[in-house]
């Protein structure tokens, strides 16, 4: 697919966008950038090199295969010497490190006051895994309060999933801009460069970082052809470049920790490309949500946006869930979501509204984590509120936006988010209300 129009340095145009998850993509923002019939020519047009970007093995099936070719200014390989940057909010590695079966729960982070970008406002709520396996994931919130000037940054350790939850940003990369606001999400594949800009004053979130699979959209099954996210919803960027010089930073995550390099161009120098490897993203709101119409709460699974496989068939390694706006409509049923213990951990965020599952405490920017087999649920009022509710009775829930990192994997905190003062340290209190009802006289429901 070729887009019909292109984005030049310097130009005020709207941004553009090609549609499509998946997609195989070609792009150019000068006319006869891109080459034709040879991906590596002996010489390309302009006088721009050729580069390949490999997100999946060379060998890795065709429908599975991710990359892409660059024709860029200079090659990636332009750059000084890396050393070691030190952050003392990131953290890469959670081997060893204890993790409490208690329920946690935190209030929303407050954006720094002094002057904080996208990587100095990074923090570490926990992860599992490893990168050297590629495996397992990293969950961070952002906060920052200023853009990326001459700071470029990219992950050779995961592929990034930004949910904004405060603030517009504009994710700048080598494949070209988009624009992203609460409620959309932006997902940035392995090695892909990028600044972040801030289109309001202050900007604050969630980042997962997944060390596997690069995330797909889940296979339909007998729901159908339609429903859940829909491919088309999916916008990645038209090519578009800066031929800048002068003194800029290369920040890289690797091996767990960042490293910086000093550049003396913009890397964000691609004239034309084509291929899958490139950043997109996608409106929380188009999700068509499905559930029961008859009777029961379905599982959260049936809000799956995107999933990274794993070696298992049917069990994921991770798993992007939302719990959009919805109508309830079972009859005889327990709304909310019911009391469970599982297999897998899950750390949760409110993107807008309130979470029809809790009557008090998680906020908008907040954040829970319940890890394998701790049990959670609603909280006593939210359980004695339902437990009442007439289920003849259409119900809207119409002000929300939740989401939920999911993993086969225990979710490893941090030591700094144990340690934060917006820790809830009594959140496991909101169940202690939960009295004794059981009657072994009474047969029929109270």
């Amino acid at each position: 697919m070729r887009s019909a129009s292109a984005l030049a340095a310097g130009t005020d145009r709207a941004l553009e966008y090609l549609t499509g998850f998946g997609n195989h993509f070609a792009t150019e923002a000068l006319p006869g950038a891109l080459p034709q019939g040879r991906n590596s020519p002996q010489r390309c047009p302009y006088g721009l090199y050729a580069e390949q970007l490999s997100g999946t093995a060379f060998t890795a099936p065709r429908h599975a295969n991710r990359h892409t070719w660059l024709y860029r200014i200079r090659p990636a390989a332009v750059q000084g010497e890396f050393r070691a940057l030190e952050h003392p909010g990131l953290l890469g590695q959670f081997a060893g490190l204890p993790a409490p079966p208690d329920p946690l729960r935190w209030s929303a982070l407050p954006v720094p006051q002094e002057p904080t970008d996208f990587i100095d406002g990074l923090l570490t709520a926990g992860g599992a895994g490893s990168s050297d396996a590629h495996s397992g994931c990293a969950i961070h919130w952002y906060r920052a309060n200023r853009s990326m000037r001459e700071r470029f940054f990219y992950d050779a350790d995961g592929e990034l999933l930004i949910v904004p939850q405060l603030g517009r940003l504009r994710v700048a990369s080598e494949l070209g801009r988009l624009d992203v606001e609460p409620q959309e999400i932006v997902v940035v594949p392995r090695g892909v460069r990028f600044r972040v800009e801030l289109l309001d004053a202050e900007a604050r979130g969630y980042l997962c970082e997944n060390f596997g699979a690069p995330f797909k959209l889940p296979d339909l099954g007998p729901i159908g052809s339609n429903g859940l996210a829909n491919p088309r919803d999916f916008l990645t960027p038209v090519a578009w470049y800066e031929d800048r010089d002068g003194p800029m930073e290369l920040v890289a995550k690797f091996g767990g920790a960042l490293w910086s390099a000093e550049l003396d161009h913009s890397p964000l120098d691609v004239v034309a490309w084509h291929g899958n490897h490139a950043p997109y993203k996608y409106d929380l709101r188009r999700f068509n949500t499905i559930g029961s119409i008859s009777y029961d709460h379905p599982d959260p699974s049936i809000f799956l946006v995107l999933q990274s496989l794993s070696d298992t068939p049917g069990v994921d390694a991770i798993d992007f869930v939302i719990f959009p706006p919805r109508w309830l409509v079972m009859q005889d049923t327990f709304r909310p979501p019911w009391f469970h213990r599982n297999i897998a951990s899950e750390f949760m965020g409110l993107i807008h509204g309130v979470y029809d599952a809790k009557a008090h405490g998680f906020e908008p920017g907040g954040a829970s984590l319940h890890n394998c087999m701790t049990g959670h649920g609603p909280d006593a009022q939210t359980f004695e509120r339902a437990s009442r509710a007439d289920t003849q009775t259409p119900q809207r829930i119409g002000d929300t936006m939740a989401f939920m990192f999911e993993t086969r994997t225990l979710i490893r905190p941090s030591p700094r988010a144990l340690a934060l003062p917006q820790r809830q340290r009594d959140y496991a209190r909101c169940w202690q209300g939960l009295g004794r009802h059981f009657n072994a006289q009474a047969r029929e429901p109270r």
